[in-house]
């Protein structure tokens, strides 16, 4: 930070953050997420409508999905550089109307444009999350990032059903339409509810996207959870792209709908996440980090049995997923908890950089499941997953053989009075 910037600024005694206000803030993630998600179950649908092939109408999700990377990227930084309220709420708006635009468009490429759009503006949870970290007491800090992370991960599992039901009865446009009604009643909402809070830095934007990339290098907690979400993340990118190849192979002849139906299990981690947040609260991040690691490794051994096939395979498969899955989301919870107390005039570009990692991870475990599963089969992706939860346990145990000198808190926030204290 540079001397002319302000002191960081004591979001949390000037503002508050309550009871209520989480739950808020925690359904803004689920509706916010859910507009990236929905349109992977409308590609169908979309397609035929606008007479364009599979293919093309499936490229709208993964645009919108890079939009979604690229507004982590470019817009998440301005967090720390604009009042967070009117930003969040702008985008909200802004998404809204990208919503309606893609309800209504005519063809495909207007669609297409409108999805980037959205994409890019949907990254409001990525901006609630620093926030609610700045208001709330350093003692309550994991519990409220566990529920926001909970009401994130609601959104995710039921963006899909929302999209598919409300499509397959009313068609393709009826769910973006619904979604940019919800959404601009959220700008309305959060425009109301969300307190005031001061610019922690007077950056300009380039410096605060070079600061972004800085942090990777200078902050040896960062640095920490960022390997941890990476490799936990690309371990559950292996085991959910190799899936359905298995599901529907010869070992199970099973259709897209089981890998669907699967997914579901996921639910669990809605509920685990706001628990996982009250553990960092008790007892650190480095203790959770190292639970959900362990379970990780427990879910590489169950998830090998899945290669047996018949219903024993499909009951291992089962339990396995939801290992992997209540392990990653509770992980996400330690890692952000740790980087929220670094810096607190910093938390939205540390995030960014948090959650770039955490997707560079996730690609390049999407990329070694699908040729691990070409080589090796099923226990090949096993194996990927236990390999990428070594490696993260390896970097726990690095971290606490560190000199107390080098080593960063991750139980204890950093002491920046008035923002923090020692716990």
């Amino acid at each position: 930070m540079s001397p002319s910037n302000p002191p960081a600024s004591p979001e949390h005694e000037s503002a508050g953050l309550g009871r209520r206000l989480p739950l808020v803030m925690a359904l803004a993630c689920g509706v916010g997420v859910a507009n990236v998600y929905f349109p992977q179950a409308l590609t169908p649908l979309i397609a035929e409508s606008l007479g364009i092939a599979p293919s093309a109408a499936a490229g709208l999700a993964t645009l919108t999905q890079l939009g979604y990377a690229a507004g982590i990227l470019f817009l998440v930084p301005l967090g720390d550089r604009l009042p967070r309220r009117p930003l969040i709420t702008v985008l909200l708006a802004v998404a809204a109307c990208a919503l309606l635009a893609a309800g209504l468009a005519p063809t495909a490429a207007p669609l297409i444009a409108a999805g980037v759009v959205v994409g890019a503006a949907t990254v409001v949870p990525q901006l609630l999350l620093p926030m609610a970290a700045g208001l709330a007491a350093p003692d309550r800090r994991g519990s409220v990032i566990g529920t926001l992370q909970g009401g994130l991960i609601g959104g995710i599992l039921l963006a899909r059903t929302f999209g598919g039901v409300l499509g397959e009865h009313l068609g393709w446009r009826a769910p973006y339409l619904v979604a940019a009604t919800l959404t601009a009643l959220l700008a309305l909402v959060l425009g109301l509810a969300l307190p005031a809070t001061t610019v922690s830095v007077r950056d300009r934007y380039p410096v605060l996207l070079v600061g972004t990339v800085r942090m990777v290098r200078t902050e040896p907690g960062l640095r920490r959870s960022a390997l941890y979400q990476a490799a936990l993340f690309g371990g559950f990118s292996a085991a959910w792209t190799a899936l359905a190849l298995l599901i529907t192979g010869p070992r199970y002849h099973l259709d897209t709908q089981a890998v669907g139906m699967l997914a579901l299990i996921g639910a669990a981690s809605m509920f685990c996440a706001p628990a996982a947040g009250r553990w960092v609260d008790r007892h650190g991040a480095d203790r959770v980090n190292a639970c959900c690691i362990i379970t990780t490794l427990a879910a590489s051994a169950v998830l090998m049995l899945g290669s047996t096939g018949g219903a024993a395979g499909l009951a291992a498969l089962t339990v396995g997923l939801l290992l992997l899955d209540v392990a990653l989301q509770c992980s996400q919870v330690a890692n952000q908890a740790r980087i929220f107390a670094l810096r607190p005039e910093a938390r939205s570009r540390l995030n960014t950089a948090y959650m770039t990692c955490s997707f560079l991870g996730g690609s390049a475990g999407s990329w070694l499941g699908i040729r691990a599963y070409g080589h090796l089969g099923w226990p090949g992706v096993c194996a990927c997953i236990a390999a990428a939860a070594a490696l993260a346990l390896g970097a726990l145990l690095a971290g606490r053989r560190r000199p107390p000198h080098h080593a960063d808190s991750s139980a204890t926030p950093t002491v920046t009075p008035p923002m923090s204290t020692p716990r």
